[in-house]
């Protein structure tokens, strides 16, 4: 399975949303790899994982986000549904646990539910190392600044929104996968 031909046929119609959408995706996926070699007591499945990074993000195409090219009508908040429903419609479904699981640091039903988020009450946390993976390394891009990775500093910054619980989070992770 090729993940850009998976990509392609969803955002052919939508050729600048695409290219962001393959630039942000590619930054994840090597970073992944990077991760995935500097530690190999972690045994990643580096295809998988690879395939994962590449569409964690498919979803974003019917979401309302006009600063990256998205103009769907979904909250952006919801992408990692979408992207869910997306690759297990196409027969993925260890990708679309990934696409489920990356917002943020995971999402919990109580964050859901104290943010009163548009999504439904259940537990989106990534739980295998590989959805941790790429949950850890989408933190270090974004897809407005799409030439930046950001530091480790300016990631914890912005988690602030999710609460300390996923600060914590994101800090075992640094510990266990930085390169």
């Amino acid at each position: 399975m090729n993940p850009e031909t998976l990509i392609h046929k969803y955002y052919a119609d939508q050729p600048e949303l695409e290219q962001i959408l393959l630039t942000h995706s590619r930054q994840v996926a090597d970073l992944c790899m990077q991760i995935c070699d500097a530690h190999p007591e972690l045994s990643l499945d580096r295809q998988f994982l690879y395939e994962a990074a590449m569409l964690h993000d498919i979803g974003i195409l019917r979401t309302d986000a006009p600063g990256i090219q998205c103009f769907g009508t979904e909250h952006y908040i919801r992408h990692g549904l979408i992207g869910g429903a997306i690759l297990r419609a196409e027969g993925l479904p260890r990708h679309a646990r990934v696409a489920e699981r990356h917002t943020g640091t995971g999402l919990t039903p109580e964050a859901i539910q104290r943010q009163n988020l548009p999504l439904p009450l259940q537990d989106y946390s990534p739980e295998t190392l590989e959805e941790q993976v790429v949950c850890y390394a989408d933190k270090f891009f974004s897809k407005t600044k799409l030439q930046q990775q950001k530091s480790y500093e300016r990631v914890l910054q912005g988690l602030d929104w999710f609460g300390e619980e996923g600060v914590r989070r994101f800090r075992h992770w640094h510990e266990m996968f930085s390169v």
